[in-house]
């Protein structure tokens, strides 16, 4: 009996989770009852998520839309996750959660780049959670390893489609929600023992 209880995980409510959460020094996510520590970044994480903000920041000024970085949290109700987006785009005025008024509910566009502790979860289950979100238009993966990024777009018709992606230097890819095409070089600017996906074409 007393092996039992040792096995069981701990289940937390969501204001248990955010009082903690709240108090704490470091970020974890939250996901039906459960608490997970969000693990660092390493400096390709860093220098891309800057390069990120730094490129968009100028779309944004005619759109009534506001970028916000790691350490915001965002909330999806249906599901129950918690969990801090690299970067997202806010547009329109922010919702905030039920339980937390610094919690957001509303973002358009979600950018994850991808590690190698994270890189499985960000392209499968926490894609699907984050397809939860209504106001959810594009999700950008930018993987910190090599030179490849994904967006994927919701359609119309409420799917969810890859509408643009790139593998090289020279390519770019576009966010439709605020009209921006960013070039993959000033993206991956600063960047160390980046490989490409594809080996270079002979000459």
């Amino acid at each position: 009996m007393t092996t039992l209880a040792l096995l069981r995980p701990t289940m937390y409510s969501e204001e248990e989770y955010l009082r903690l959460e709240n108090d704490a020094s470091e970020k974890s996510e939250f996901f039906q009852g459960k608490i997970v520590m969000m693990a660092g970044a390493a400096p390709n994480h860093n220098f891309i998520n800057d390069n990120v903000v730094g490129l968009i920041h100028p779309f944004l000024k005619a759109k009534s839309c506001k970028s916000c970085s790691s350490d915001q949290r965002i909330h999806i109700p249906s599901n129950s996750l918690y969990t801090y987006p690299d970067i997202m785009i806010v547009c329109g005025p922010k919702k905030h959660a039920e339980l937390d008024r610094n919690t957001i509910t509303n973002p358009s566009v979600i950018f994850e780049i991808l590690s190698p502790s994270t890189s499985e979860y960000d392209r499968g289950k926490k894609f699907r959670l984050y397809r939860d979100i209504e106001s959810l238009q594009e999700y950008v993966i930018i993987n910190s390893l090599s030179i490849e990024v994904e967006v994927w777009r919701r359609t119309v018709n409420n799917q969810w489609l890859l509408a643009d992606d790139a593998f090289s230097l020279n390519d770019s890819i576009t966010i439709q929600t605020i009209g921006a095409t960013l070039q993959m070089a000033d993206l991956y600017d600063g960047t160390e023992n980046v490989s490409g996906l594809f080996p270079a074409p002979k000459e």
